[in-house]
């Protein structure tokens, strides 16, 4: 199936690992151009690189930013359009906020994930809003947690929701105009912050056999797996969704 991605330009922000960079290699295998984001230049020049080996040179660009900067926004769309001459979309992944129970962490932690989590991938869209033209889209990468808390990640479960129920009304906002907006809402998938997770209790083993065994699938996914998806949604083969958000859980959420 040709998603459509070739030569389209996109931003992926948290795109030096995880889930970010899984989703920009499938970008770049299917012919996409992408401007990548991290907040570390050794990290962001070793995705370029990696992005590079999978689509051809000139694939990749990168800029080291951290999206809790308030001028990372503007600074990420004028280097794309600036270096790529065009932008088609832009995909919003920042790293999971500070673990721990809601009654316990403390407000710092709060304002931390405020910025970076809520307010940093805000600004990020409404920058890309108005930047983009009939056609674009606007994804973000939010949790499981949008739909049911997840135990021990109680920033995660306060901020996530909020920022979905933003994007689903930047969808109405941006619709007439073109211009869709959609949501992942991943679960456990193997990636380097999940095996974190899995560690906090001191028994990963035993930690991840247990979230197996609440998944239909019996398995994690796999990073290339929430990358396809991605790539999907971000493509012009996915014209008539917005205002979705779809889990990648392997049917571990169980509300419709």
């Amino acid at each position: 199936m040709d998603l459509g991605l070739k030569d389209k330009v996109y931003v992926a922000t948290g795109a030096t690992r995880g889930l970010g960079l899984a989703a920009a290699r499938e970008l770049a295998a299917d012919g996409a151009r992408v401007l990548v984001s991290g907040r570390g230049k050794e990290s962001v020049a070793a995705a370029v690189a990696e992005l590079d080996a999978i689509g051809g040179a000139g694939t990749a660009h990168g800029l080291a930013a951290d999206n809790a900067d308030p001028a990372t926004a503007e600074r990420l769309i004028a280097e794309a359009t600036g270096h790529f001459g065009r932008l088609d979309g832009v995909l919003i992944s920042v790293g999971g906020p500070q673990a721990g129970p809601v009654a316990t962490a403390p407000e710092e932690a709060w304002r931390d994930a405020f910025e970076s989590v809520f307010l940093g991938a805000l600004r990020l869209a409404r920058a890309a809003a108005a930047a983009l033209g009939e056609g674009g889209v606007i994804g973000f990468v939010l949790s499981a947690s949008v739909r049911q808390p997840i135990p021990g990640l109680g920033i995660s479960n306060g901020l996530r929701p909020g920022l979905a129920m933003a994007a689903k009304s930047l969808a109405d906002e941006l619709g007439p105009r073109g211009i869709r907006v959609v949501g992942l809402l991943p679960a456990r998938i193997d990636t380097d912050r999940v095996r974190e997770l899995d560690s906090l209790g001191g028994d990963p083993d035993g930690a991840r056999a247990q979230a197996v065994a609440t998944i239909p699938l019996g398995r994690y996914g796999t990073p290339e797996e929430f990358g396809k998806v991605a790539a999907f949604l971000l493509s012009p083969a996915a014209s008539y969704l917005t205002g979705v958000m779809i889990p990648v859980d392997g049917g571990a959420l169980r509300p419709l």
